[in-house]
């Protein structure tokens, strides 16, 4: 009795203070406390793609799946942002799933970023960039990671970290804003920058970038492309979140002034002009916290999907009606403008219920030109291909 006179009470303030926020921000996230939101197998045949596609379980039980790269031999890296571990995923016999799972890192900060590149393998942290040297020579015991920096801001809020690769061998790095709408004197927040692989020379890019955690660069142009997740407490249907595109470096994206191009923020916007800065390339719905992002070309994917950028949209958390939880496709013409924005994979999201049942984050092209999709809220990875 004793117990239940000191519990009570506290579920009971819960309980307001969950009604309140829901009134108030109309928060309405997918909270999953006690474990999958569904019974039974994966329900991934409930993902629709267009025709001609298919989609397949590549591999289950994937905790937090976040962020994924691959490497030239096959293996499958993924990093957490929920929790505190580094993945790899292998798949020993060719048949199109990893049944092989191994544990290279614990205990991280949220290590959500991964990246490959010459044998070695990249994490981001909150604050770090860790490596491990020849890490497919040792996935059963690798040992303590190198650090090769350790500048960044301690911040968690938005300190979660996508990496990759560019063209010109360097690591690109975002820093995002340290809250949800802020003005702040260092120089490094709503930021996206890069250093050498060794984790010298760090420097800025491209300033003005609220949140992005997920980037790409054209096949064709080799320019930047990424997404970026728009301010929250402004309303059900603005900001628009963005795709952006990087056309040289020092260019400013409009974070904290201007927002989706032509919307000055109430507070921080006074006395600045949406024209100062750069527009997204498409605006994207609002709230729907958009993610990974990949190009297609012709080696991928032919006729109406070539030419075009999936985006990984996570889902909503504070609006009224849930928005995003699916990949979207925005097309390109021939001078790389934006012509179309729409869906391409959706199921994660019942529109009738609102019943959430999973969340796509990361995106990562196979050889044969399928893609493969993570998933942190059904800890999955998809296979989306081509029927042949």
């Amino acid at each position: 009795m004793k117990f239940l006179k000191n519990v009570v009470p506290i579920l009971i303030i819960l309980f307001i203070a969950g009604f309140f926020l829901i009134k108030k921000f109309k928060v309405n996230p997918p909270i999953n406390l006690i474990g999958k939101s569904y019974e039974g197998e994966l329900p991934f045949d409930k993902i629709k793609v267009p025709k001609g596609f298919r989609v397949d379980i590549y591999a289950e039980n994937v905790e937090n799946a976040r962020s994924i790269c691959l490497s030239p031999s096959g293996i499958l890296y993924v990093g957490n942002r929920g929790g505190d571990k580094v993945l790899a995923l292998q798949d020993l016999d060719g048949d199109g799933k990893a049944e092989k799972q191994y544990e290279l890192y614990t205990g991280g900060n949220m290590p959500n970023g991964v990246a490959y590149k010459d044998g070695d393998l990249y994490i981001a942290e909150v604050n770090r960039i860790l490596k491990i040297s020849d890490v497919e020579s040792k996935l059963d015991n690798p040992g303590t990671p190198e650090v090769i920096y350790n500048q960044y801001p301690t911040d968690k809020h938005h300190g979660w970290k996508y990496i990759a690769f560019g063209p010109d061998d360097k690591l690109y790095v975002p820093v995002g804003a340290p809250c949800n709408s802020c003005e702040r004197e260092e120089e490094i927040y709503n930021t996206i920058t890069r250093m050498n692989p060794d984790g010298s020379n760090m420097e800025i890019i491209a300033n003005g970038v609220r949140n992005s955690v997920g980037f790409d660069w054209h096949p064709d142009t080799k320019e930047l492309w990424f997404t970026d997740n728009g301010r929250d407490l402004w309303g059900d249907d603005r900001p628009g979140c963005e795709l952006n595109r990087a056309t040289k470096e020092g260019q400013h994206f409009g974070f904290p002034y201007c927002h989706q191009g032509d919307l000055l923020d109430d507070e921080f916007g006074k006395g600045k002009y949406c024209s100062d800065y750069v527009a997204p390339a498409q605006v994207l719905d609002a709230h729907i916290a958009p993610l990974g992002m990949v190009f297609t070309n012709e080696s991928t994917w032919p006729g109406k999907y070539n030419n075009c950028i999936l985006i990984a949209e996570h889902g909503s958390w504070n609006r009224t009606k849930k928005s995003g939880y699916k990949i979207s496709m925005v097309t390109l013409d021939e001078n790389h403008n934006a012509t179309a924005y729409e869906d391409f994979a959706t199921g994660w999201l019942n529109p009738q219920d609102e019943d959430v049942w999973g969340r796509p984050v990361d995106m990562e092209w196979m050889p044969d030109g399928s893609l493969l999709v993570s998933d942190d809220f059904a800890e999955a990875i998809y296979r989306i291909s081509l029927i042949k």
